[in-house]
C-alpha cells in the first residue's frame, strides 16, 4: 500500500481526509469513500475506519477516509455543517489526479452509513439552494448498520438523542431538515444501494435497513438488504469479517460493470 496523502478540503481542522492508493497501479483509480460512525459525535474520528481503508486498498481500490465536523462540546457540526462537509470532501476528489470520478463508491458505518447514502442524493441542505452539480458521480452507496431513516432514528431515540442533536431538534420541529437530510426521505435516488446489517446489532436495529430497502425497491431503486446472522454493530467494520467480504463482492460487481 502506498503512503497516504492528507487532503484538506476546507479551513476547519476537521475538514481533512486521507487518501490511500494501491501500490504500483497507474491511471485513474476507483475510490471507496469511507465515512466513520459514532453517532456524529466529536469524540469519534476517522481513525475508526483505517483498518477498512487498508483492506480496501488491498482489494485494489483507493480508499478516501474522510473527517467532518461533528456534534459535541468542542465540535461545530450538526445541521447543516456535517452534511456540507461530506459533500465538500467528496467534491474535492475532482481536484485529485488519477481518480476515476465515474467510479466513486461511498461506504459508511452507523452514522457514516447515513452519510454514505445521503451523499448519493442531490446533497442539498436548503430549499433555496439548488442541488449541487458535482463533478464527482457516486456510482453506488454502501451502508454498514446505518441510521438510514432519521425520523425513525429520532423516534427510537437512538444513541440517547443523537439524531436530534445532529438535526437540532425533533422531526416535527424541523420537518424540512429531516426531508433534506434523511436518505429514506430522499428516495428514489437512482443509484445502487447496498445495506448490510448485523442481526445481533443492539445499537442500531436491523429493521431500519430492511424497511429502507423495501421502500427503495417499491420506488424503483436498485437496493439490496444483506442481513448478517450473529453480527453486532462493531463487527461491521472488521476487515476480516463477513461484512467486509460482502463489501468486496459488491466492489467486484462494480468493477465488472454488473452494477
Amino acid at each position: 500500500m502506498s503512503p497516504r496523502a492528507n487532503i484538506t478540503y476546507g479551513p476547519h481542522h476537521a475538514q481533512t481526509a486521507e487518501l490511500w492508493r494501491p501500490e504500483g497501479l497507474r491511471g485513474d483509480q476507483p475510490v471507496v469513500v469511507l465515512i466513520h460512525g459514532g453517532f456524529w459525535r466529536q469524540i469519534y474520528t476517522k481513525h475508526l475506519m483505517r483498518r477498512l481503508a487498508r483492506a480496501v486498498v488491498a482489494h485494489g481500490w483507493a480508499a478516501y477516509n474522510i473527517e467532518y465536523r461533528r456534534v459535541g462540546r468542542f465540535g461545530s457540526g450538526g445541521w447543516p455543517e456535517t452534511f456540507q462537509d461530506v459533500a465538500g470532501a467528496i467534491d474535492a476528489l475532482a481536484t485529485v489526479e488519477d481518480v476515476d470520478v465515474e467510479r466513486i463508491v461511498t461506504c459508511g458505518h452507523s452514522a457514516g452509513g447515513h452519510l454514505a447514502l445521503w451523499a448519493a442524493t442531490a446533497r442539498t441542505t436548503g430549499a433555496s439552494i439548488p442541488p449541487t452539480t458535482s463533478p464527482v458521480r457516486i456510482a453506488a452507496a454502501i451502508s454498514l448498520a446505518g441510521v438510514v431513516d432519521l425520523v425513525e432514528g429520532a423516534r427510537l431515540n437512538l444513541g440517547g438523542g443523537a439524531v436530534q442533536a445532529l438535526m437540532g431538534g425533533e422531526p416535527d420541529r424541523f420537518p424540512e431538515r429531516y426531508a433534506w437530510g434523511s436518505p429514506a426521505a430522499s428516495l428514489p435516488m437512482g443509484v445502487p444501494q447496498f445495506l448490510l446489517h448485523g442481526l445481533a446489532d443492539s445499537t442500531v436495529p436491523a429493521s431500519l435497513s430492511e424497511d429502507y430497502v423495501r421502500l427503495a425497491q417499491s420506488l424503483g431503486d436498485q437496493a439490496e438488504y444483506v442481513p448478517l446472522v450473529g453480527m453486532g454493530h462493531m463487527d461491521m467494520i472488521d476487515p476480516h469479517g463477513a461484512a467486509f467480504a460482502e463489501v468486496r463482492a459488491r466492489l467486484d460487481l462494480i468493477t465488472s460493470g454488473s452494477v
